[in-house]
């Protein structure tokens, strides 16, 4: 008998950090995923979720069975005012969550949300590990490539490049 896994993705809550900290922290640790070295602190994640909320910015969570199993979110792509209309997009999913169609349910909401708050930009840094799963998600949600900056991250003794992606969203 197939075992029925109910998925749902949804706006992020405060009392979901723990559980994205949590999943964040094993990219941190074990991947190249991230270029961060030390997870953050829930209080830092706590500092993104406000901060993002205040400027309009979706950040999701993907849950499956009711348990938080991923998360993604937009930020800023750069400080200066000129770039106030480009974010970039960030996903993560806990391995169980592989195969359930949540990547390219979270990556079209952060899209749709994009497209509602008047963003015109999505920028994506994928870094270039040898796992195109990331690469293959944002081409199916309309991304194209935009460049590669290479040798850029140096973690677990590799030198890494990374691929830039963006995704142009019309204006609402």
């Amino acid at each position: 008998m197939d075992t029925i896994v109910e998925t749902r993705v949804r706006e992020a809550w405060p009392a979901d950090l723990d559980a994205v900290a949590a999943i964040y922290a094993d990219y941190v640790l074990q991947t190249t995923v991230s270029f961060a070295e030390t997870p953050p602190t829930r209080a830092e994640g706590g500092t993104r979720y406000w901060d993002l909320a205040g400027r309009g910015l979706p950040f999701l969570v993907a849950e499956l069975d009711g348990e938080v199993a991923g998360m993604a979110y937009c930020s800023p792509w750069k400080a200066k005012s000129a770039y106030r209309f480009t974010v970039e997009n960030s996903i993560y999913l806990d391995p169980r969550a592989a195969g359930h169609g949540l990547g390219t349910r979270l990556l079209q909401g952060l899209l749709d949300r994009c497209a509602a708050a008047g963003i015109r930009e999505v920028i994506a840094v994928i870094v270039d590990n040898g796992n195109t799963a990331s690469e293959k998600l944002h081409l199916r949600c309309g991304f194209t490539e935009a460049g590669r900056l290479r040798g850029v991250g140096l973690k677990h003794g590799s030198t890494l490049d990374t691929v830039l992606m963006q995704r142009h969203l019309p204006v609402a």
